[in-house]
């Protein structure tokens, strides 16, 4: 009897052996697979491919690209098909021609005595209201054009002539002015844009100032003589 209970005491404790052993080749196996799979994901990582870092002449390439971007057109001379220094028959060919305006030939055309100058007034269809040319010499060197404020508004043409031109020279309440050696562009209120030859619109005012100054002489020797 006391040897039965010692073989089964012996038995008992090689089960709890045999078990305890079994436990610990699984948590044995377990810890290999967590270290193999971190294994890979090291590996993953570090086979990854990682940009590479940009060469010169790709950065060069890049700052030429927004340099160009960035450059603004040269305010222009011409709107369609009309242009500053365009004589009289042109501009009323051109203006015949055109579906944005109504133009009655001759009936549009006033002469200016004092001033020697011709002015061309006619209504526009759609977004322009109505448009002048003014011609001093048989040549236009004044382009104004009255736009339509219920289809089109002064913020989108004043948007639209800073992306192509730049910031005006000049703000103010009441128009907007964009200059160069040669020619005026203004945005003035309520919504008309302008464009003035310089050359010829300042020879006007430079003659205009001396003729006032000899007025001013002659009356000044008129006064005295009483």
């Amino acid at each position: 009897m006391h040897y039965r209970r010692a073989d089964h005491k012996s038995i008992r404790f090689q089960r709890l052996i045999s078990r305890d052993l079994v436990i610990y080749k699984m948590l044995l196996l377990l810890s290999c697979l967590i270290f193999a799979g971190n294994s890979a994901l090291l590996a993953q990582s570090v086979a990854i491919p990682t940009e590479p870092a940009p060469s010169a002449t790709s950065v060069t390439t890049t700052n030429q690209d927004s340099s160009t971007s960035g450059i603004l057109a040269e305010l222009p001379k011409r709107y369609r098909a009309f242009s500053l220094g365009m004589g009289l028959e042109d501009l009323k060919k051109a203006l015949a021609a055109d579906d944005l305006f109504t133009f009655r030939g001759d009936r549009d055309v006033s002469l200016l005595p004092l001033s020697e100058q011709t002015l061309v007034e006619t209504t526009g269809l759609s977004f322009i209201k109505r448009a002048f040319f003014q011609l001093k010499g048989g040549k236009v060197f004044i382009m104004a054009f009255t736009l339509n404020t219920d289809k089109i508004d002064h913020y989108s043409v004043f948007t639209t002539l800073v992306q192509k031109y730049g910031e005006p020279k000049e703000l103010n309440p009441r128009e907007a002015v964009w200059l160069s050696d040669t020619v005026r562009l203004s945005l003035e209120r309520p919504l008309t844009v302008k464009y003035i030859d310089l050359q010829v619109f300042n020879t006007i005012v430079e003659a205009s100032a001396v003729k006032e100054s000899k007025e001013a002489v002659l009356r000044k020797e008129f006064l005295n003589d009483f």
